[in-house]
Parts: C-alpha cells; sequence; structure tokens
C-alpha cells in the first residue's frame, strides 16, 4: 500500500452514494412483475455490474424471460421513481473534499451509463468534483466489471499506473475488477472488522472514514 495513492478511483453505487437498495427494489418488482420472485443471493451477484449485464441475468431466472427490453420497460421507470431520494455515503462527501483540496486526481468508474449518473447525481452537486469518469456505456470499454477494462481506461485517462492507484469499491464484481486492474482495492463492507488488514488487497473496510483518516494523516 503506498501513501499518498497517486489516483483515488470511486465506484458510484453503493460507495459514494446509497442507491444499490433501491436497485434491488427495481430488478425485485421487475422480476415479480414477471412472476418470479429473487432472492437476496441473486440480487447481490447483480451489484455493481452494468444495467444491461444485470438485465441479461434477471432475465434469465426468469420463470418464463421476457427479454431484456420487456425487463427494463418495467424495471427503469420505478428506478427513476427512487434514485432522486438516495443520499450520500458516509463520509463520501467528506473524502471526495478531501481529495480535491489535496489535488489528489480523482476517476469515477461506474457500471452506470452517463445518462443515469447525471440523473442521479443531481441532488448531489459535491460529485461535480470528480471530473474524469469511466461510464458503463463509454464508447471505449471493452467490457464491464467485474472485468479489469473499467480501471484499466480510468488509470490511462489519468495517465497514471494502475498499481499506483486506490479503488474503492462496495461489490465482489467491483473489487475483482480493480484488482485484476492491479489497484490497490479498499472494499467497504459494513461488517468487516475495526481493525483492517492494511497490508490485504483487497482490504476491507467497514466504512470511508477509514480512507479519509489515513490520507488525513499523509497531509503536510
Amino acid at each position: 500500500m503506498k501513501l499518498p495513492p497517486a489516483a483515488c478511483l470511486f465506484d458510484l453505487d453503493g460507495l459514494l452514494l446509497d442507491t444499490e437498495p433501491l436497485h434491488g427494489r427495481g430488478w425485485s418488482e421487475a422480476a415479480a412483475h414477471f412472476g418470479t420472485q429473487l432472492s437476496e443471493a441473486q440480487l447481490m451477484q447483480l451489484k455493481g455490474r452494468r444495467r444491461l449485464d444485470c438485465a441479461a441475468q434477471v432475465d434469465a431466472w426468469l420463470t418464463a424471460p421476457v427479454g431484456v427490453e420487456a425487463l427494463l420497460a418495467v424495471q427503469q421507470p420505478i428506478v427513476r421513481a427512487l434514485l432522486p431520494d438516495a443520499s450520500a455515503m458516509p463520509s463520501a462527501q467528506k473524502l471526495v473534499a478531501h481529495c480535491h483540496s489535496q489535488g489528489i486526481p480523482m476517476a469515477l468508474v461506474t457500471s452506470s451509463s452517463r445518462v443515469a449518473v447525471e440523473f442521479k447525481s443531481r441532488p448531489h452537486p459535491w460529485l461535480e468534483q470528480i471530473r474524469q469518469r469511466v461510464y458503463g456505456d463509454d464508447p471505449d470499454l471493452a467490457a464491464g466489471k467485474p472485468d479489469p477494462a473499467p480501471f484499466l481506461l480510468a488509470a490511462q485517462r489519468l495517465g497514471l499506473n494502475p498499481q499506483n492507484c486506490w479503488a474503492l469499491e462496495d461489490s465482489q464484481a467491483g473489487s475483482q475488477s480493480a484488482h485484476r486492474a492491479g489497484c490497490q482495492v479498499w472494499l467497504v463492507n459494513a461488517s468487516a472488522s475495526k481493525s483492517p488488514d492494511f497490508s490485504a488487497n483487497p482490504c476491507e473496510i467497514n466504512s470511508l472514514e477509514v480512507v479519509l483518516q489515513l490520507l488525513i494523516s499523509t497531509d503536510g
């Protein structure tokens, strides 16, 4: 683990914004509309993945598959009605502000499309401090998480070696993507130990506050 990092590469859903329960509700209600109940384990498999990848997976789980377009026609209105109420995750705004004030380069590495990010970010202007972005529908993106492509593209656009970057994630798909790209990965898990193993990669932490305090300790 190198301090300070060359850059911080942030996931969005479930890491900076508390949107994952809302996305999960959308997929669950859409599946129920077509006569299938999704389990919590199935919903966990969708975390961190691109919308079309999720839709294809959920469609495959349906008792009688209806196709991605029909599924999204039900799921998207549900989610769009919920997303404006999503709050910032604990310490997310403070961490982004600290990186900005200290000149630590940042990139958003999200599975969400550009339009979806703009929509869900509207109530959170502090996210505008993250200028460099890799979206799930980025034309230069070869594959989505858990493939390493998103984090490799983010590091490339910042002109940095991914091995010198910190990647902050909350999902297994995102963590695998960042780890395969060579980043030092911080996997936020609310049930993680309060005494994380800083030598581990991924390093499980219980809050973004852990990363914020590590960065503050290196100031000056």
